[in-house]
């Protein structure tokens, strides 16, 4: 994502979605009540009778709309921002649907900036070159392969596959994991082109082989491929993975793997005296001035009460990190009150540790 221009005046800020994470944040930023701008086609009530078909019917034009309703379609598509015009050349009042996609530029206009947009904004600019990262959690007959980018998880392919047992005799097993092995390196060597690192892991010996078999086909990518353990295959796999911080290092820049890591600093941490979980504990510690690092439920944002503590945390100098509420991490940080935060130091809330719903 890029900033760029703001109005000082206005506060308007105009925006470059740069990545598919930035449909993501974008959909976060924009609630209802705000206006954006965007350029898209509409009918043109205005052109004259003798200008071409495909004109009168439609009309690229730069139109603001009061948002009522925002969607977002995934990663790889796009926002959907709806609402009745506010500004542009015709059809004041009447309802349009912007459609934003990767590449374009957006206008946004809020009565005021909070706290937590300014979180999505400053990480939407971090980003900006966000590297395009595989991780593949297989083990024999089953095997999950997704990119990770930024905030985005996208499925590149959930194989199951039936393998004959090394008893069943006449070599059929032999047979079969040669297939499969050579079905994952025709999945994943594509993929190592414009990947910056291929993440492959599992429970047994399969991941070596899987790596072996990728630097063979695919030598001047060898450098990419690291090899990690975990107990489990599929997307379960990968939660553990990014949960364990064992390939933070490989997996350095994915925003996914940050906030999995986060979530699990502050689990662990709720054993000691190292964080504050719900809206009353994290509210306290934000203003006793112990919050190093705030964690939000995406679903919070908009609640007064989570914006005014968001306030606070940014003048007691605290990181705010928006959490997915799709994922291990957000289900995880849901059942600890949707906020949570990790501290500087040890601290307990007056009257000693409180549920995360505040009794």
């Amino acid at each position: 994502m890029r900033i760029v221009h703001v109005d000082p005046k206005t506060g308007v800020r105009k925006l470059l979605l740069q990545t598919p994470s930035d449909l993501w944040r974008t959909a976060r930023l924009v609630r209802p009540g705000d206006r954006v701008g965007a350029s898209t086609t509409r009918r043109d009530p205005e052109a004259p009778e003798d200008a071409p078909a495909a004109q009168r019917e439609r009309r690229r034009v730069f139109l603001v709309v009061l948002a009522e309703q925002v969607e977002f379609h995934g990663f790889s598509k796009h926002v959907r921002v709806t609402g009745p015009i506010v500004e542009g050349p015709f059809d004041i009042g009447r309802h349009h649907t912007l459609d934003v996609d990767v590449g374009e530029t957006i206008s946004v206009q809020k009565e005021s900036w909070a706290a937590g947009d300014f979180a999505l904004l400053d990480e939407g600019v971090a980003g900006a070159g966000e590297p395009k990262l595989v991780v593949a959690t297989v083990d024999w007959g089953e095997a999950t392969i997704v990119r990770l980018r930024g905030r985005s998880v996208e499925t590149v392919a959930d194989v199951r596959r039936t393998l004959a047992g090394k008893r069943e005799g006449s070599g059929q097993a032999e047979k079969d994991r040669r297939t499969y092995l050579e079905e994952l390196v025709g999945i994943i060597a594509p993929e190592l082109a414009d990947a910056s690192t291929v993440v492959v892991a599992g429970p047994g010996f399969l991941k070596e082989q899987l790596s072996a078999a990728l630097a063979e086909a695919v030598p001047a990518h060898r450098g990419k491929i690291r090899i990690f353990a975990t107990a489990e295959t599929g997307r379960v796999g990968l939660d553990e993975l990014l949960r364990s911080g064992r390939a933070a290092e490989a997996l350095r820049g994915s925003a996914a793997a940050e906030e999995a890591d986060l979530v699990e600093k502050l689990v662990t941490a709720l054993g000691g005296v190292r964080a504050a979980v719900g809206p009353a504990e994290v509210e306290e510690a934000v203003n006793a001035g112990a919050a190093e690092t705030v964690l939000v439920s995406e679903t919070r944002l908009s609640e007064p009460a989570t914006q005014s503590t968001l306030e606070a945390s940014k003048g007691a100098r605290a990181r705010v990190f928006v959490v997915r509420d799709d994922g291990d991490a957000g289900k995880r940080l849901h059942g600890l009150g949707g906020i949570g935060a990790l501290l500087r130091y040890d601290w307990l809330p007056s009257g000693g540790r409180r549920r995360p719903d505040g009794r």
